[in-house]
């Protein structure tokens, strides 16, 4: 017998609203409360455990946590996974999930509802601060980021889980049919990268809203906004075990968890290699899981901007100069590719290199701040061999300059090639480099075929023209050659409930974060017909005697 009631009606989650983004101008609470975090923050070293079935756990293999614009100053120190603790974490959402899984979705919801709201008000501060100090990130896009996306995803999912769990199947008088929208039979695998603390927030707690547990794998140079996180998730009421926090080396944490016969699922974003590489072992390995692994993705991307002869070239610099710079071109969306026909081209050109030269480029902490350093000295070595490349094989227009005395810092660079096919048009880069290619004003169609052979990936790309059967043409040639397609607009800042994110071809499944696509990812529906009146007699009236 239960010891408490059902809860007697039908709840309604809230209605959703986009959070909105503070402007944090000078003489703002906002910003004063900000300032004073992060400069408290700044003066603390963090010590952060695992989190294990709720409990914390101290490895003692330890890494540092530091800014990347002062590599000099650390944040915390982090315990790294060992193979018997990932082995335990899965032991602890098996464990977990008896429980949680029998909780009704209004029950797991009211846990991910408060916890949007406690950050869109008390926790606000705290992890814009973790992100703007262990991402590097601006405190514009750490509002739109930290803040305002992670509690859009929460107020969302919510809302489209509800939509999942009312689409029902027809029933007739004398049968009664449903759709159980159960979690799938296992754990699921969340691993989150370093750009995004939204991207942190949500794929951890997007099947856990259907009922599943998780696995967390967190990015290692965002591991301050992570712990955070978790730590809010845990204040707004999470059972123990449901999110395990488990930080460490990637592959072996990987090769653990691909290896367990529970696997049901794995929630991913980051690099294409690596996920390949993931669904490599998963199908080396399919013949030893309960279940077929559900394998969603969100990798790469060499987003791009097209511009129409009849472009407003003005917008058109803008949004180059936003999408390509913005948060040191560290998105997945950002824009690192453009196509501007001869005739626009210097004027375009004069405008994007006048604003990159009023661009500031140092630390986060000081607003006036445009671009803070790239992620770590790998990001930078990498990002520095672009550049020579470009040095020796096109033309540098603006930037180029790397150096990491005190940070990890790129200064926005704006290149031009006359090759179409040229490697800085085709492989991501992850960085403030945008390559542009000039084309004939005449050479529209050929302009289309090119944006959509040249690289591997279908993220995001969007087109400036104010002819409009040219955005009808560019829209029908790269149908396939954007999940996200944008018109006068850049490729980058997708909302929650309004663009629903993701590519396919090399840069993922597409299953669109921030949508009932997504959900649905995390659900295995069973069909249950209740027959009211059963038959009691195996002939059918056809076979009487004539």
């Amino acid at each position: 017998m239960t010891d408490h009631a059902s809860f007697a009606g039908i709840p309604r989650v809230p209605a959703p609203q986009n959070d909105y983004n503070r402007s944090y101008l000078p003489g703002s609470p906002e910003r004063a409360a900000l300032k004073a975090r992060l400069k408290q923050m700044a003066g603390e070293k963090a010590d952060i455990p695992l989190i294990i079935g709720g409990q914390e756990i101290r490895t003692g293999r330890q890494q540092q946590a530091v800014m990347p614009h002062d590599h000099a100053h650390v944040l915390a120190d982090w315990h790294m996974a060992e193979p018997d603790h990932v082995a335990d974490a899965i032991a602890a959402a098996q464990t977990a999930k008896r429980e949680w899984a029998a909780w009704t979705l209004h029950e797991r919801a009211a846990v991910f509802l408060r916890a949007a709201e406690m950050l869109n008000t008390t926790w606000r501060a705290t992890l814009n601060a973790a992100t703007m100090l262990g991402q590097s990130k601006t405190v514009f896009q750490a509002e739109i980021d930290a803040a305002a996306e992670s509690v859009d995803f929460w107020r969302f999912n919510a809302h489209f889980a509800q939509q999942l769990y009312a689409e029902q199947p027809l029933s007739t008088p004398a049968a009664w049919n449903m759709v159980e929208y159960r979690p799938l039979e296992g754990f699921v695998f969340a691993v989150t990268p370093f750009n995004f603390t939204s991207i942190a927030a949500n794929l951890p707690t997007a099947p856990a809203l259907l009922g599943n547990t998780v696995v967390w794998k967190p990015a290692s140079t965002a591991i301050l906004s992570g712990y955070y996180l978790m730590r809010l998730l845990e204040a707004a009421g999470l059972p123990p075990g449901v999110i395990n926090f488990v930080p460490g080396d990637a592959a072996m944490i990987s090769s653990a968890v691909l290896a367990s016969p529970d696997l049901a699922g794995v929630h991913f974003t980051g690099s294409t290699a690596v996920f390949n590489e993931m669904w490599h072992k998963v199908g080396a390995n399919v013949g030893n899981y309960r279940s077929y692994p559900r394998l969603v993705g969100e990798t790469g991307g060499k987003d791009f901007i097209l511009a129409h002869a009849s472009a407003d070239p003005e917008a058109l610099s803008v949004a180059v100069a936003r999408g390509g710079f913005e948060f040191q071109g560290q998105k997945c969306s950002a824009c690192s590719r453009i196509y501007v026909p001869s005739s626009l081209w210097p004027g375009v050109r004069d405008r994007v290199v006048a604003m990159m030269r009023q661009m500031r480029v140092g630390d986060v902490a000081d607003f006036r701040t445009f671009c803070g350093a790239v992620i770590d000295r790998k990001a930078l070595t990498r990002i520095s061999g672009y550049l020579d490349d470009a040095r020796r094989n096109a033309t540098i227009l603006q930037g180029a300059g790397a150096h990491d005395e005190t940070g990890f810092f790129v200064e926005p660079t704006l290149i031009e090639t006359k090759d179409p096919s040229y490697r800085l048009l085709r492989e991501e880069i992850f960085g403030p480099v945008v390559t542009a290619y000039v084309y004939p004003d005449a050479g529209w169609d050929d302009v289309l075929r090119i944006i959509d052979t040249t690289s591997p990936y279908a993220l995001t790309g969007s087109v400036f023209a104010t002819d409009r059967a040219a955005v009808r043409h560019a829209a029908s040639a790269l149908r396939n050659a954007a999940g996200n397609f944008y018109v006068n607009d850049k490729p980058t800042g997708a909302v929650v409930g309004q663009q629903p994110f993701g590519g396919a071809r090399a840069s993922g499944t597409n299953d669109k974060a921030g949508s009932m696509w997504n959900l649905i990812r995390w659900v295995s529906p069973r069909t249950i017909k209740e027959t009211f009146v059963p038959p009691t007699d195996h002939a059918y009236p056809y076979m009487s005697e004539e």
